[in-house]
């Protein structure tokens, strides 16, 4: 099967690859339903182009899949030009109406129906395949049977299938929620995942509507028991409101019906232990959702899921994959359910809270400095040395002498620079958090489970000016001298000190 991992940006999209993904789906400026996410513009298709080279067999698919609305569709044609410049293998669209204008202007490009079509049944998947579609990503509401049905009834129509990440409320992601609540249409990219936030549950006052119901007035008298009955009273009465906790004063109702609450936050979709069966099932390729997660959730996901397939496929045995799976949870998540694929009950299941992790992602490490870049570095700290001893030289005395007692009280203003050591190499550091020197780290890559680095195994450094570093952060020159091994690609992250296991933090939206 082949694995389809999302890209939010073009650095995800690299370690997409590098982490085993088979392929990487995108979006292009405002045509996702991922606004939000990095997306892909101006001239970054030089760097897909180049990143195409490097993985030649890998492939990118680009999502298409917002519903049009005729000015949607006048921009995209204006734009035909920019999107023909990427090397796209084929588009995820959901609306009709693109498929003439897809194929007409991209005809060596595939069209792939988006899980938001909510395409669940063989007459479907055979109408879309006489229309010209190469795949279909089936809505999360099939089950593994009826995926071998559609399979057998059309075996020329490959089937794609999610197997990992967040799953909406309404499963294939066609959800009017964040428009109703917020204005905010998930249908046009801007979902604001309100059936993940924490809601306050009262009741309208009674006298306010005239409402009389004796349900109620059990629940108050009786201290909160309450028949099976009594309770759908309650909840088909439409006396009950939501008050969602950072906008109070804001009430919106709810309404219960016989087999459904209108508020659900679904668990996390997670098959990584039922590869063989959506295998036998007949899909073709599994997805992972997350192009609004991090270079960190992508990477983690991909290796656990590559490492998987290559167990199932026998390239590796399961012991050897054992550990990459089990490091999924690692990742941020929620609880993990089967979803639909086995019975709806599990699918039904709800969550409550945010996904959470025990690590942080400190940095990405590059490509080590050449030997010659790396002297150049060394060069640049003894200059710096030299400078402020020929600055104190030239000092008066007295005034020498309390720069030197200045710089006894505040030894942080020190100039200090990292001796050459014998075997050391200097890397490129991207900090995305702010790390103490000293501080444990761990280096995981695409075959490296992870490997702890205690404080004394590395040094930071800063490349322009070779001073040694005490801390690092985001937007700071910084470099990794180390003389342990780094695979390419490898992830730098610590432990996060605020992580209690067990127990979700509320981290906001």
């Amino acid at each position: 099967m082949e694995l389809v991992c999302p890209a939010g940006n073009i650095d995800k999209l690299s370690y997409a690859y590098a982490y085993g993904a088979d392929t990487a789906y995108i979006g292009l400026k405002r045509f996702s339903l991922r606004i939000k996410a990095d997306n892909f513009y101006e001239d970054e298709y030089k760097r897909v182009i180049e990143l195409k080279k490097k993985y030649p067999q890998k492939r990118l698919f680009c999502a298409l899949n917002i519903a049009f609305h005729n000015h949607d569709l006048k921009m995209f044609l204006q734009n035909l030009d920019y999107f023909k410049q990427y090397p796209i293998d084929a588009f995820i669209v959901q609306d009709l109406g693109l498929v003439p204008i897809l194929q007409k202007e991209f005809p060596g490009t595939h069209l792939h129906l988006s899980t938001q079509a909510s395409c669940m049944n063989k007459e479907a998947v055979k109408m879309y395949h006489s229309l010209g579609f190469k795949r279909v990503v089936l809505g999360r509401e099939v089950s593994l049977d009826e995926i071998r049905e559609i399979k057998d009834a059309c075996p020329e129509m490959e089937l794609e299938c999610f197997a990992h990440g967040a799953m909406c409320i309404a499963y294939s992601g066609r959800c009017l929620m964040s428009a109703y609540l917020t204005g905010r249409s998930a249908q046009s990219g801007f979902c604001s995942h309100s059936c993940r936030w924490e809601y306050d549950l009262g009741t309208i006052r009674n006298e306010e509507f005239g409402i009389r119901n004796s349900s109620l007035s059990k629940l108050n008298a009786e201290g909160g028991v309450l028949s099976a009955d009594d309770a759908k009273a309650i909840a088909q009465s439409g006396i009950l409101r939501l008050q969602e906790r950072q906008r109070p004063g804001e009430f919106f109702p709810v309404f219960e019906g016989d087999d459904f609450t209108a508020i659900l936050s679904s668990k996390d979709l997670c098959m990584i232990d039922h590869l063989a069966d959506m295998k036998k099932a007949g899909v073709d390729a599994i997805k992972v959702e997350g192009r609004m997660k991090s270079t960190y959730y992508v990477a983690m996901v991909a290796r656990a899921y590559r490492k998987a397939l290559d167990a199932l496929e026998g390239k590796i045995s399961a012991e050897e994959a054992a550990p990459f799976i089990a490091s999924l949870e690692d990742v941020a998540h929620r609880e993990a359910t089967t979803g639909f694929y086995y019975n709806r009950g599990d699918a039904d299941k709800t969550t409550i809270g945010a996904s959470d992790s025990p690590y942080l992602l400190a940095a990405g490490l590059g490509q080590p400095y050449s030997e010659e870049e790396t002297e150049k570095i060394f060069a640049a700290g003894e200059k710096l040395v030299a400078d402020r001893k020929a600055e104190l030289d030239a000092m008066h005395p007295a005034a020498r002498e309390a720069a030197l007692r200045d710089l006894e009280q505040h030894p942080e203003k020190k100039i200090k620079i990292c001796g050459k050591r014998e075997g050391w190499k200097v890397y490129p550091y991207d900090a995305l958090n702010r790390v103490d020197a000293g501080t444990e780290l761990e280096f995981v890559s695409p075959s490296v489970l992870a490997q702890k680095v205690s404080g004394s195994e590395y040094e930071f450094i800063n490349p322009k000016t070779g001073e040694k570093l005490d801390w690092v952060n985001a937007d700071h020159d910084c470099a990794l001298y180390t003389g342990l091994p780094i695979e390419e690609n490898t992830l730098v992250r610590v432990k996060d000190p605020d992580y209690v296991e067990g127990q979700i933090r509320n981290r906001g939206r």
